[in-house]
């Protein structure tokens, strides 16, 4: 999601407003040029250069052409694989420069340095130089000249700058920390210039680095599916889901809460940025929050966290997923199928937080006459038909994920002809294409750049030794490796696009967990999850920070708030490890009845716990007691399961009973 968004966004809010549900004040506050102005602070993508008039066009048909280059060639094309990686990294370091300027706030019209221009020129060069003599390349094994190494450099070089310019910092510091270590201790050969020959040959000119599966991945399945996403969002599907939230969830206590969740989970999916579905949902959501009575840091921390969340909701589940079922080796439909409880009982955590938030405040619902009706709304359940067949496509393995996505893709553009409020244009079909090209930038640098850390990594053998300092460390104690893990993904993932933090993460901290005896599965999922939170956790928190500029509440009370209402994130990871079968492995139909029951009361427990509130205020002792039961139900065993029961229904029953006597 990028600021090119804006007038989608605009329109989202304009019809929520048509509901009822918006005010002179949350107009102003979701106006189009503080929506650009977060999203450019917050989100790297949205910093882009201005281009108007020509030169704006030639942009949009290159990146529209791109696009489509990218639709053929996963679908038709038959050259070796290293002709398709190249020549797709060219077209990212080509766009990349053309798209990003060299730091924030440049906004110069139709102006790029002439620095820039030879940067671009070069960089793109190296990769088709790969391109145009892989056979050569590949023939030659090891013996590689001085120039072709020069020509490496100069290739790293370029898509570090791109990677800077449009993802930041903290995945390249990464980056930097394992490749100098590759060059000053982990690489045996005792000159110098032979390490740097070794390491460039093996980062650019093999599949063990730049273009190895995280590259791969994305060209072949990523990218169609984010183009995807970008035609879904321009048949109107976001203003659909968030009035079909109001209509279900509008009219309860603190509503508006409600609806949040709902809708950015749904919205979040499709977006697969926790930032850019922070302001896109947020920017009609925050306000409503702050109407109906929330606290400013509540609202934004909802948002925020239910946003975050979006990127673990089956079926799309942002980029990553397709990522995942590469390094599990597993069809996609697996690893859906696999997210579906998780993700039920994160949603479920917040949404039974902000109930009893809504509570405790006593505030009430939308009224009846302001909300959308819902069987208006059914008559255009039509706008689902795109993600329905692609669930049944690659579901029922009916087809490639390539394929698949590229039929919703058409089903798409059929759809938002149907659609009168959001009609696709000829306009609207070009800004998809070249909105999704712009996103394939991000993911395709973000991706080329955990290449170079992952093969780093592996010729160095430094995550073999990772491995074994924590299992020594750990012993036989599952659950410390289990934390030294989380430790190590939030710390890693702060500030990097899911898609680059699941392949750092995959390379680096997944193996510790299969070694420890985890399911594969269990591990990737483990690592994935806090990847994720790694955007509510604070101090690198830029979804809870984004949701905070627009509700202009406190940054870091904002990002606590948002870690609290997703404490199902830090749990659950836990649970699937300890036990599997709530990820459906090796188990049971009565075990998965047996372990979500147990959990969804584990679940409510913790979150009344933490939020001191249910039937009635909770005293000290009684929120430790019902935290604590709530841990225990979460933690998988009979005696756990059991004393667990007893503190949360007995912590409960004492608040009922303590609410009914003060009626009394």
């Amino acid at each position: 999601m990028s600021s090119n968004n804006t007038k989608d966004i605009d329109k989202n809010i304009n019809n929520t407003s048509a509901s009822g549900l918006n005010d002179n004040s949350s107009s102003k506050a979701s106006s189009s040029a503080e929506i650009d102005s977060v999203m450019r602070k917050y989100d790297r993508e949205s910093n882009t250069r201005v281009w108007t008039g020509v030169p704006k066009i030639v942009v949009t048909v290159v990146l529209a052409l791109f696009s489509l280059w990218c639709i053929y060639v996963t679908l038709f094309a038959t050259f070796l694989e290293e002709i398709r990686l190249t020549s797709f990294m060219a077209l990212i370091v080509l766009m990349g420069f053309l798209i990003y300027p060299h730091k924030k706030g440049l906004t110069r019209p139709n102006y790029i340095p002439i620095g820039d221009i030879i940067f671009m020129i070069l960089g793109t060069a190296s990769y088709l130089y790969f391109t145009f003599n892989a056979n050569d390349i590949i023939n030659q094994g090891t013996r590689f000249e001085w120039y072709q190494i020069i020509i490496g450099i100069v290739g790293v070089a370029a898509l570090i700058e791109v990677t800077r310019r449009c993802v930041g910092m903290p995945i390249l510091i990464v980056a930097a920390f394992f490749v100098i270590y590759a060059l000053t201790l982990g690489l045996t050969n005792p000159s110098f210039a032979g390490r740097i020959k070794y390491l460039v040959r093996n980062l650019f000119y093999t599949k063990g680095g730049i273009l190895s599966t995280p590259v791969n991945v994305c060209s072949k399945y990523i990218v169609v599916f984010i183009i995807f996403g970008a035609f879904l969002e321009r048949t109107g599907i976001s203003s659909f889901f968030i009035q079909l939230a109001n209509s279900i969830a509008g009219r309860f206590a603190g509503g508006p809460a409600k609806v949040a969740v709902i809708s950015s989970a749904l919205c979040g999916m499709v977006s697969g940025s926790s930032v850019g579905n922070t302001v896109t949902t947020g920017s009609v959501t925050i306000p409503m929050m702050k109407k109906t009575g929330y606290r400013n840091e509540f609202a934004a921390a909802v948002e925020a966290a239910s946003s975050t969340g979006g990127q673990i909701m089956p079926p799309i589940m942002g980029a990553a997923a397709f990522l995942m079922a590469d390094f599990i080796g597993v069809p996609y439909s697996d690893v859906i199928g696999k997210a579906v409880l998780p993700a039920i009982l994160y949603f479920f955590g917040i949404f039974i937080t902000v109930h009893l938030e809504a509570k405790r405040l006593r505030l009430t619902g939308i009224p009846k006459d302001q909300l959308p009706s819902f069987f208006k709304l059914i008559k255009k359940i039509y706008l689902l038909i795109p993600i329905i067949m692609l669930i049944v496509w690659v579901s029922g393995n009916y087809m490639t994920m390539q394929k698949a996505a590229s039929l919703a893709i058409i089903l798409s553009i059929i759809v938002g002809f149907i659609n009168k409020d959001a009609k696709l244009t000829p306009g609207k079909i070009l800004d998809a294409l070249s909105s999704g090209g712009k996103s394939a930038i991000t993911v395709g640098a973000a991706c080329g750049v955990a290449g170079i850390i992952s093969g780093a990594i592996t010729m160095t053998g430094l995550a073999n030794e990772l491995i074994n300092a924590i299992v020594s460390v750990a012993g036989d104690k599952l659950i410390i490796a289990l934390v030294l893990t989380m430790l190590c993904c939030i710390v890693l993932g702060m500030g990097v696009p899911t898609t680059a933090n699941y392949c750092i993460m995959a390379a680096t901290t997944a193996p510790i967990l299969i070694r420890m005896g985890v399911p594969i599965a269990a591990a990737h999922f483990f690592v994935f999850y806090f990847g994720i939170v790694a955007d509510i956790t604070p101090p690198v928190a830029l979804a809870a920070y984004a949701g905070s500029a627009i509700a202009k509440s406190n940054p870091m009370k904002t990002a606590f708030t948002a870690s609290r209402l997703a404490i199902a994130a830090f749990i659950v990871p836990y649970m699937f490890c300890l036990s599997p079968a709530l990820l459906m492995i090796d188990t049971t139909a009565v075990e998965v009845v047996l372990i979500s029951i147990t959990a969804i009361i584990g679940i409510f427990g913790l979150a009344s716990g933490l939020e001191g509130y249910c039937f009635t205020d909770m005293n000290k002792i009684i929120r430790v007691l019902t935290v604590i039961g709530g841990l225990l139900l979460i933690y998988p065993g009979i005696a756990t399961d059991g004393i667990g029961f007893v503190l949360v229904i007995g912590s409960l029953s004492f608040q009922y009973l303590s609410s009914r006597t003060r009626k009394a």
